[in-house]
């Protein structure tokens, strides 16, 4: 499994998670979907997924240890186009 695929997995994990507010889950699978995609170049991809991301961590309905794994997720989504 590619670090792509490992970080879309779970992303994917952390949406379906019940505690997940729809919105957020949502927007999870979302960056996962743009990340997915291969009609645009990595470094945009991962410039959108990142910008998603950052957009969940700044909503107040989510826990703070899911708030430390969209970080956590952010920086890997970063680490993809070095």
């Amino acid at each position: 499994m590619s670090n792509l695929e490992a970080i879309t997995a779970r992303m994917r994990d952390i949406a379906s998670q019940n505690s997940m507010p729809s919105n957020v889950a949502d927007m999870l699978e979302q960056a996962a979907d743009k990340l997915e995609e291969d009609d645009e170049d990595l470094s945009v991809r991962v410039n959108t997924a990142a910008s998603i991301l950052d957009d969940i961590s700044n909503d107040p309905n989510i826990r703070q240890h899911t708030r430390t794994e969209i970080w956590n997720l952010a920086s890997k989504v970063e680490s993809l186009s070095e």
